[in-house]
């Protein structure tokens, strides 16, 4: 496993994006992604709607790619996203319960899915742009 492959998952926003910017800098070999979840909708629908998953936000992503000179992918994510966070969230809700599609997201989609691409490529970490305070536990003997 390389343990300078960093695998990062691009939204095509600022944070992801410097995220990005930064790991190079540090040394990292850096594989952006961009992680396609929703299903196949027109052009227009998705540009409308905008926000991370749109072709603006992925063209934005690429962009900062190849400006920071790094390797961008597309990944399809879609059916295990519709599976465990679209249906799940709509299932509970018809239940009268208050899902949270972000845990199943994460627990599914980011370290999941996403872990097992990144250690396909050979990936020793993965990244995205959001915050996190990492410690380690001793008890555990894991980072939480």
């Amino acid at each position: 496993m390389n343990k300078q492959r960093v695998l990062i998952g691009m939204s095509g926003g600022v944070d992801s994006s410097v995220a990005a910017y930064i790991l190079k800098e540090q040394g990292y070999e850096v594989i952006g992604v961009t992680m396609q979840i929703w299903p196949d909708l027109p052009g227009h629908v998705r540009e409308r709607e905008g926000g991370c998953c749109s072709l603006s936000a992925v063209d934005d992503a690429r962009r900062v790619a190849n400006h920071i000179g790094i390797p961008f992918y597309v990944m399809n994510f879609k059916e295990v996203f519709q599976d465990k966070v679209i249906d799940y969230f709509i299932d509970e809700y018809v239940k009268g319960r208050t899902p949270n599609p972000c845990i199943a997201c994460n627990r599914y989609i980011k370290f999941d899915r996403f872990l097992k691409k990144a250690l396909d490529l050979d990936a020793f970490y993965i990244a995205t742009g959001h915050y996190a305070d990492i410690t380690y536990n001793d008890q555990s003997q894991r980072y939480i």
